[in-house]
């Protein structure tokens, strides 16, 4: 009991081992995985994004009316649920084209959402890949 006490003693006096984040800002490492961005004009819709992805955070569905667009001759819109999304960067390594159709932002993910309903869009979306 003594030597708790002591323990005690000297942490009470010791310097803290965590830093003071609202004063502090954390730094980023430079391997820091974010969002995924996805640049549209770059992508040839080979689906190599949504097939590498172990969540299925990535999804392409068919569009009734697609944009005249020569590379999206399947008429796709790509889709993406940072809800979901585990930041593993699969998808970002299958991409043939990496920086420029699919990459990783330094952004942060956003914070949980407490609204119960926060995926009953993307529900829908799957449910339109699958028909």
């Amino acid at each position: 009991m003594l030597t708790s006490f002591l323990k005690a003693l000297t942490n009470l006096f010791a310097k803290p081992q965590t830093i003071d984040y609202p004063v502090t800002l954390i730094e980023k490492d430079k391997d820091y995985r974010g969002l995924i961005e996805y640049g549209e004009e770059e992508c040839i819709y080979c689906l190599k994004c949504e097939k590498a992805c172990p969540p299925g955070a990535i999804l392409f569905v068919p569009v009734e009316n697609p944009p005249k667009n020569e590379k999206n001759k399947s008429g796709l819109k790509y889709h993406y649920n940072p809800h979901l999304c585990i930041y593993c960067h699969e998808c970002v390594r299958a991409c043939p084209k990496p920086d420029e159709a699919l990459w990783q932002s330094n952004k942060k993910p956003p914070i949980g959402i407490k609204d119960d309903r926060v995926n009953d869009s993307w529900f829908e979306l799957e449910r339109l890949k699958r028909d």
